[in-house]
């Protein structure tokens, strides 16, 4: 097994177009969390032409809701949430600049095209090590939308957080490539 490709946020049209699916990728600086409500939030400002409460510009986001840090401690369990609630409002997000989105399941056709057209990637966190993937956060602020609780937008700090390539900016799909291996190995 090859050894992870190691990036540092924000990242670069250069970075994300060398990733391919498959890529294990070890991601460091800033991520933003950001969920269904928050995306809604967002989109709502840029249809209004308003400015958003930060730059999207090279930035990834995280589909969770982080819970409590506990007494000591940076955060509490951050594990991804299902992506697919955000398609509705990624596209534009990415038009407006954001390189990279890390999530659970698959993106919708119309993701995916906006990924290819403007040099984005979709990486997949691991669900069910929500415990683990905390210990890669050493500083969490909440930089938007409070009233929203665990998901409110939130800069995170990470150092070597793991995820995986399932939709480069080529249009490649992990998850339909495995299918396919599968049944061609099953037949």
């Amino acid at each position: 097994m090859t050894e992870p490709i190691v990036l540092t946020t924000p990242l670069s049209e250069e970075d994300v177009s060398r990733l391919r699916i498959g890529d294990r990728v070890l991601l460091n600086g800033i991520l933003y969390t950001a969920r269904d409500a928050a995306h809604a939030r967002l989109v709502a400002l840029m249809d209004r032409g308003e400015e958003l409460p930060i730059d999207l510009q090279g930035q990834v986001i995280y589909f969770a809701g982080p819970s409590p840090a506990k007494p000591g401690k940076v955060i509490g369990s951050i594990g991804p949430t299902t992506s697919s609630r955000m398609d509705a409002y990624s596209p534009k997000l990415i038009a407006r600049g954001l390189k990279g989105m890390i999530g659970k399941g698959s993106r919708s056709p119309q993701v995916i095209e906006a990924m290819v057209q403007h040099k984005c990637v979709y990486f997949g966190a691991t669900g069910g090590a929500a415990a683990l993937l905390a210990k890669t956060v050493k500083k969490a602020q909440v930089v938007a939308y409070e009233d929203l609780g665990p998901e409110a937008i939130v800069r995170l700090e990470v150092e070597n957080f793991p995820v995986v390539v399932i939709n480069d900016a080529r249009g490649g799909d992990l998850y339909r490539e495995g299918r396919k291996k599968y049944s061609k190995e099953a037949s």
